[in-house]
């Protein structure tokens, strides 16, 4: 049997102070983050405007003439369409449940996929002093009095992104099984009952920490014994995104408290070749959609316990460049999928500069919407947050209506 020390085995995840309470993870937040700077004109296709096709002769996405149209936009009302790698998404808008937002983006001008990312996990804005930590790490310290327990925020991959730092509690892992205990043999159970009778002598803190954890571990070894199988036929794309996702709908089943998921999908900087429907960047699409869709249908019986919104640094602009792709703008469309949503729509209105010359340039798009209202309603609408923790989480900002929640 391996030998086991008390911190050890704590270390395996980043432990709260305090043991869980019972509201904690009735409703999961689930942030898709996609690095590189995502040109969602191509993904939200404004098809009724002719700029956009003079201004992108080789690379725009042809305009609906029916839903089943191949190769072109999927029709959403009568001024956009869906990338048609995003057709698995479809329906999700039609049924109300999720809902776009034109025009969203921060103050900062400089076009750095590092500084925009940085700036935006960390909730903060140019005009104003850093407020420290990151933007969930805040939103959880709000919720101290909640007393978190040690799985209420994962970053699905292998670094803590900058939107948890801070955060009285965050763990990182790949999969569930990091977070197993691992014996020799291949059976736990022996160390199991060693540690819980250790644990259960021990009235310190620690001990109450080491109880916890263990229960932890039992509610995931349930889910492993067997293999997992998503329920409602979801099948899950064998790649990075497809499997976390996959992990993160294995955490809100064990009920282990989860409220803030955070998971990248990359590859998004198309300055060349960007292609249409048959290109890398539709794959990186077909990846988001599909994903999205598996854990969507996963938990088809548990639609009210999660919300997912999808972000990027920052939109590209409209022309494509000379070669046959997109040069960084500022403007972007957020997406979120959630039955906490009015969805069904897609907010703000088709802000496209084509001549003016703007902060990111000409042909930008100028921004409706600073992120940090969309973020804010998007925490109110999922987790409840109310208007006195939104100016902590996100200090110094002037929040104005999207129209995401009621």
């Amino acid at each position: 049997m391996p030998s086991f020390t008390r911190r050890a085995l704590l270390s395996k995840l980043a432990v709260a102070a305090a043991p869980p309470v019972e509201d904690a993870g009735r409703h999961t937040l689930i942030v898709v983050f996609l690095r590189g700077g995502a040109d969602t004109m191509n993904l939200v296709v404004p098809y009724a405007d002719d700029s956009y096709y003079k201004a992108r002769p080789t690379i725009a996405i042809k305009a609906p003439t029916g839903d089943s149209d191949k190769g072109r936009a999927l029709r959403l009302d009568d001024r956009y369409g869906f990338h048609p790698a995003l057709q698995p998404l479809h329906e999700k808008f039609n049924e109300g449940r999720l809902a776009i937002v034109q025009a969203v983006g921060t103050d900062n001008t400089t076009g750095s996929h590092f500084e925009c990312q940085d700036q935006m996990e960390h909730g903060d804005s140019m005009a104003a002093s850093a407020a420290g930590g990151g933007w969930l790490g805040r939103y959880l310290r709000t919720r101290a009095n909640s007393k978190l327990g040690p799985l209420s925020a994962v970053a699905l991959g292998t670094t803590l992104p900058e939107s948890l730092r801070g955060a009285p509690v965050a763990s990182v892992m790949q999969s569930l099984e990091e977070i197993a205990i691992r014996t020799p043999s291949g059976k736990p159970d022996a160390a199991a009952a060693v540690l819980a009778a250790m644990y259960g002598a021990d009235v310190t803190l620690l001990g109450a920490q080491g109880r916890e954890t263990l229960d932890l571990f039992k509610r995931v070894s349930a889910l492993q014994e067997g293999g997992y199988k998503p329920a409602n036929d979801a099948k899950y794309p064998k790649d990075g995104f497809g499997n976390g996702m996959r992990e993160i709908a294995r955490l809100i089943k064990a009920r282990v408290g989860l409220e803030v998921a955070c998971i990248d999908v990359g590859g998004w900087d198309t300055h060349f070749f960007q292609g249409t429907t048959d290109s890398f960047q539709a794959e990186r699409a077909r990846i988001l959609a599909e994903g999205l869709a598996a854990f969507d249908a996963d938990l088809k019986d548990q639609r009210g316990s999660f919300t997912v919104m999808v972000t990027t640094e920052f939109g590209r602009r409209i022309y494509e460049n000379a070669s046959l792709g997109t040069d960084h703008g500022r403007g972007f469309a957020l997406m979120t999928l959630s039955n906490q949503i009015q969805g069904g729509r897609i907010l703000g209105k088709w802000p496209c500069v084509v001549e003016n010359d703007s902060p990111a340039g000409p042909g930008g798009m100028q921004i409706q919407h600073d992120y940090r209202s969309v973020f804010a309603e998007v925490l109110r609408g999922s987790l409840g947050l109310d208007s006195t923790a939104a100016s902590t989480v996100f200090p110094k900002c002037e929040f104005g209506k999207v129209g995401l929640v009621a």
